[in-house]
């Protein structure tokens, strides 16, 4: 029995996406443990797109999917995503997807308020979605939330509501300049939403545990990357969950012994959007080129991701935080066609080499990063099937990744379809390729 977490190594959109809906196939349960509908999950089948933002990626591969505790989840959002999969022809019921009873509802207030406080901040902004997870976890730190068990109940939703709207539209009116809104309207409309949830509303806890007692075995899919964590990124250019692989416990209401493995996302380059330091960030040719190739913008704000080199000082960080059993490199097609690659194994401050990631971004961005060079390639990958049939210096490549995170390479993306990859090792052992 396997049960294995899925984390971004970097600073997200490392393509989880795929590699969940590539390993669900050998999973009997997939489980979404943090973030909201801020992030984004791409995921390309027999030349299709699908985009979720809250439904785990499992979904299209019909297994039982669950959104943990630890997600804050939007209810329009997320019918929204039923509606369409069902639209597509996936089935899209109570038995095969199931929501928290503690998972937080993020209200109208949140979002407006997210896009209000963000809109103040001017310089100083840090790059939200504007799609109200900060202010709904704000609240649910401060015990002012709504879970979904209450969400569903009439009468305990409509008393909570009342005993939030007034602080919420104080905030809205006089510190942030914009229009309260209106508990009838609420009401009304989030009726609706709870009427269309309350069946896949569930102790997800129990669920979970019942399938491991029977030997079944659970994915789990964590948003956003390492280095976007509340506690261990970025700070404050975060989101605001603990988005590395401890969480997957906390989220989903395990205990940490079940899960047997942590299968490490990594770019083969760097991306980061919004605001915040970026070492190995690349302002010019090479990094529009890597940009373009690689279809570089937000699956969920189209925003263009800033494109870099590959990051060793964020990987060995991000080893170490996860505690890593095996790696799956995306995207090593776009960099096909650069003469020459680079890889930051350090950076420089003050004359000296830093090898860890500092905690204070005012010393993270006066780093200067420290590079290896290494021979690039040009032929086209993405109909290779075997790490032995790369090219020697793509292999060589990959070995350095290896080296540098002390971890093995299990798969490896050579393009957006889920046919494009090498299976070195399928890490839930049912089948080793």
């Amino acid at each position: 029995m396997a049960n294995i977490v899925i984390i971004g190594t970097q600073w997200g959109d490392e393509g989880k996406g795929k590699i969940v809906d590539l390993l669900a196939e050998f999973a009997d349960m997939v489980v979404r443990f943090q973030g909201g509908n801020n992030a984004g999950h791409t995921m390309v089948v027999n030349g299709e797109q699908f985009i979720g933002h809250i439904v785990p990626s499992g979904i299209l591969q019909k297994k039982i999917c669950i959104v943990g505790n630890g997600v804050v989840i939007d209810p329009k959002v997320l019918l929204e995503e039923i509606d369409s999969l069902v639209s597509k022809g996936l089935p899209v019921e109570p038995e095969n997807l199931m929501v928290s009873e503690n998972a937080h509802v993020i209200m109208p207030y949140h979002k407006k308020i997210d896009i209000a406080a963000e809109s103040i901040k001017g310089i100083n902004k840090i790059g939200t979605t504007g799609r109200g997870i900060g202010p709904c976890y704000e609240d649910k730190a401060s015990r002012k939330g709504i879970r979904f068990v209450d969400f569903i109940d009439p009468e305990v939703f409509k008393e909570k509501l009342s005993s939030i709207l007034p602080e919420k539209n104080f905030i809205l009116e006089k510190y942030l300049s914009d229009k309260a809104v209106d508990a009838d309207i609420i009401i009304e409309e989030y009726s609706s939403y709870s009427k269309r949830l309350a069946p896949f509303t569930k102790n997800i806890s129990v669920i979970i545990h019942n399938a491991l007692k029977e030997g079944k075995q659970v994915l789990f899919e964590g948003a956003q990357g390492t280095h976007l964590d509340i506690d261990h990124g970025t700070y404050p250019y975060v989101t605001s969950s603990n988005t590395v692989s401890g969480n997957a416990a906390c989220g989903s209401g395990i205990g940490p012994k079940a899960i047997t493995g942590v299968i490490g996302i990594v770019k083969a380059y760097t991306t980061r959007v919004g605001a915040g330091p970026f070492p190995t960030e690349l302002i010019d040719e090479t990094g529009d080129y890597i940009q373009k190739k690689g279809a570089e913008f937000g699956a969920t704000t189209g925003r263009k991701r800033r494109c870099g080199w590959l990051d060793a000082v964020v990987l060995r960080n991000a080893a170490r935080l996860n505690g890593l059993t095996g790696l799956a490199i995306t995207k090593l097609d776009v960099l096909g066609g650069i003469k020459t690659l680079k890889i930051c194994i350090g950076y420089e401050y003050n004359g000296k080499i830093i090898e860890d990631m500092p905690a204070s971004i005012k010393l993270l961005s006066a780093c200067k990063p420290v590079y290896e060079e290494m021979p690039g390639w040009n032929e086209d990958i993405s109909g290779i099937r075997r790490v032995k049939n790369l090219p020697k210096t793509t292999r060589k490549y990959l070995k350095r990744i290896e080296e540098i995170i002390k971890a093995p390479i299990n798969i490896v993306s050579v393009g957006p379809g889920r046919d494009e990859t090498i299976v070195i090792k399928n890490p839930f052992k049912k089948l080793n390729a």
